[in-house]
């Protein structure tokens, strides 16, 4: 278990903002991997990206190919839900927030020098994200041209953390406009 009903709002925002860092730094934790949910044009869209920084400021952060049509759709509608789990803890975290889009400034070019070599290839693709191929190889085939890459950064307004438990489900609200105070809420 993350927190208990007996923890004040204190301790469990301490826990939770520590939890979420831990995510951010360590690959194997479960936090490491995030439900991202937009608007898409006729759908709400939903996939997993990777939290590679959760800052000082409470932001998040993801890369992407900024060619993808999650760009798209969050240059068209920047609210965005954010979806972490914790299957050992029983604990769920649910974002809400706006999202920004950073390519080719300070931010984009500081988190780019933190992707291995390796990893630069998925961003140096000669076709976009989701376009159709005849088969899997053609998928890697490298431009050389720049780096198509670019950081999410999401900004939170609220973050709602249901824990669950056998002896009853315990849920609370923090909340940007409230200075992050915790609000209990039925589970």
């Amino acid at each position: 278990m993350l927190f208990t009903a007996t923890d004040t709002s204190t301790a469990i925002w301490q826990t939770l903002l520590h939890e979420l860092q831990r995510g951010a730094l360590d690959p194997k934790h479960p936090f490491r991997y995030l439900t991202l949910a937009s608007s898409g044009k006729q759908f709400p869209q939903v996939r997993t990206v990777v939290l590679r920084q959760f800052t000082a400021d409470l932001e998040f952060l993801a890369y992407t190919d900024f060619r993808s049509s999650k760009v798209q759709e969050l240059l068209e509608v920047p609210r965005v839900s954010l979806l972490f789990y914790h299957s050992k803890k029983q604990v769920q975290v649910r974002v809400k927030a706006l999202a920004t889009i950073h390519v080719a400034d300070e931010l984009a070019q500081e988190h780019w020098k933190r992707v291995s070599e390796k990893r630069r290839a998925e961003y140096q693709n000669k076709l976009g994200p989701g376009t159709r191929i005849e088969r899997p190889a053609i998928g890697w085939e490298s431009s050389s041209e720049l780096a198509h890459f670019s950081v999410l950064k999401f900004s939170p307004l609220s973050i709602e953390v249901l824990q669950l438990a056998r002896e009853g489900h315990v849920r609370i609200q923090f909340d940007l406009a409230s200075g992050w105070q915790g609000a209990w809420l039925v589970p």
